[in-house]
């Protein structure tokens, strides 16, 4: 509190200190991703409630395990000799693999998140679910990214295309966040008819879209209640479990093989998950300004579908809605890489690229944030100058650190306040503090162009 000179009323030596220095302005967290999806506990499709982790361990600890497979097994004897195949009963990737795409998160540097569970294993994967949950979302402050890989199981339908619609309004709405989207298909030649023509033309500078689909090391949950087929009488018909139970058919030898063969199909994942932790770590090492892409994803094998450059040319650029999709794609020697960093409004000259929306996001967010304190401040030249401060103070940092273009901080930046420049009388006379700010966000070397020509001898 500022010493009132007016009250001295008794002789001595007083202290007033003075603050010469303009309120700072706190980034704000980049990547906290919220995961929509489905869990094995803690669960609700009707009123979920957005829970923060930090951890894989903390995940499996408040929602469970796995969603159990069932896996069509076959045991035969010949001889002495004894082999077990197995297979998945149904096709995958599918709905209920929030689990392994958890791990994914973490293992590609991801930090704490939000889960939202709309539902367990048992429930019917539905639109409306997810749609809860993004309602859910609306109450939570710290999430900046939302990503639903348990979506996969509405791939055969339009229904997808109307979650990504509902997250980019979301996001919108929020302006604080940003969509990671699975694109519904591994073939590129079916992206149109799959993804583009199933999504909207709104907000699309607030989201992104991914593909192919990634053969992971992650193991899969067993449904050990399925029964096995065998040549043998004595196997025939038996469940799993029953290898592993104490009774007449324990055989823990055969347990471990069937067990044993599982563990070496591949669980196939969309790449969201992955890319939600390569987002918190370039995040962290390098700034939100700089590209989540020319980054090795891992926890894979490599992805369901190689994509040729050719390929990538028609998903990149798309002239007629701009909605560009980021290829996953493997390179000889350098392994699988993320090789795309752009919006679904990539038609777009300002919000092409994800980390141009996704810095301008953060700088939003921060400075409202720092200026809450002003509210009902007096709307005076005092006020318009520790607004100003604090902002230039806040993008000059951000300059300093390469956020920024320009070689000098007012080619970086534009802070604007004040009558008549930003504010009328009128404005003012109904509380209105405005301010304008502008920033020449770095684009990345999408491009990298190399001239050469011949140089001719010289005498």
């Amino acid at each position: 509190m500022a010493l009132s000179l007016s009250n001295l009323k008794t002789p001595g030596v007083y202290i007033d200190e003075v603050s010469t220095l303009a309120p700072s302005v706190v980034p704000v967290a980049t990547a906290i991703p919220a995961f929509i999806g489905y869990t094995e506990t803690g669960g609700s499709t009707s009123a979920p409630i957005p829970v923060r982790i930090t951890s894989f361990p903390e995940f499996v600890d408040k929602f469970g395990g796995p969603f159990k497979q069932k896996f069509d097994v076959v045991v035969t004897d010949s001889g002495s000799t004894r082999t077990v195949s197995a297979s998945a009963a149904s096709s995958y990737p599918k709905e209920y693999c929030l689990y392994q795409s958890l791990q994914f998160y973490f293992d590609n540097g991801g930090g704490p998140c939000y889960i939202v569970a709309v539902g367990s294993y048992s429930s019917v994967v539905s639109t409306s679910h997810f749609q809860v949950g993004l309602t859910a979302l609306k109450k939570e402050d710290e999430p900046t990214l939302i990503l639903f890989p348990d979506a996969v199981g509405l791939f055969s339908s339009t229904e997808y295309g109307d979650i990504v619609n509902k997250a980019l309004q979301h996001c919108n709405l929020m302006q604080d966040r940003f969509t990671i989207c699975d694109v519904p298909t591994n073939d590129p030649d079916d992206v149109n008819t799959e993804f583009r023509n199933k999504t909207g033309a709104n907000y699309l500078m607030y989201g992104a879209a991914y593909m192919p689909f990634l053969n992971t090391l992650y193991s899969f949950g067993v449904d050990e209640t399925v029964l096995i087929s065998s040549n043998n009488g004595a196997l025939n018909g038996k469940s799993i479990s029953a290898f592993n139970t104490a009774g007449a058919d324990f055989n823990p030898s055969l347990y471990n093989m069937i067990l044993g063969k599982i563990s070496k199909l591949e669980v196939v994942l969309p790449p969201s998950g992955g890319i939600a932790g390569i987002y918190a770590s370039v995040d962290r090492d390098r700034g939100v300004w700089k590209a989540p892409a020319n980054v090795s994803i891992t926890g894979i094998t490599g992805p369901a579908t190689l994509i040729t450059e050719a390929q990538q040319a028609d998903l990149n650029v798309d002239p007629t809605a701009g909605k560009s999709i980021n290829a996953i794609r493997t390179f000889v020697g350098r392994g699988t890489i993320v090789w795309g960093a752009r919006t679904l409004d990539g038609n777009s000259n300002e919000w092409r690229y994800v980390p141009v929306r996704r810095l301008f996001i953060m700088a939003e967010e921060s400075i409202r944030k720092a200026l809450d304190p002003v509210v009902f401040e007096s709307n005076d030249k005092n006020t318009w100058m520790r607004v100003k401060s604090t902002i230039t103070n806040f993008l000059t940092d951000l300059w300093k650190q390469g956020a920024l273009a320009g070689s000098k901080p007012e080619q970086a930046f534009f802070v604007k306040i004040g009558l008549n420049e930003t504010m009328t009388a009128q404005d003012i006379l109904e509380g209105k503090l405005i301010v304008e700010v502008g920033l020449a966000a770095v684009r990345p070397a999408e491009f990298i162009v190399l001239r050469f020509m011949h140089k001719l001898q010289e005498a």
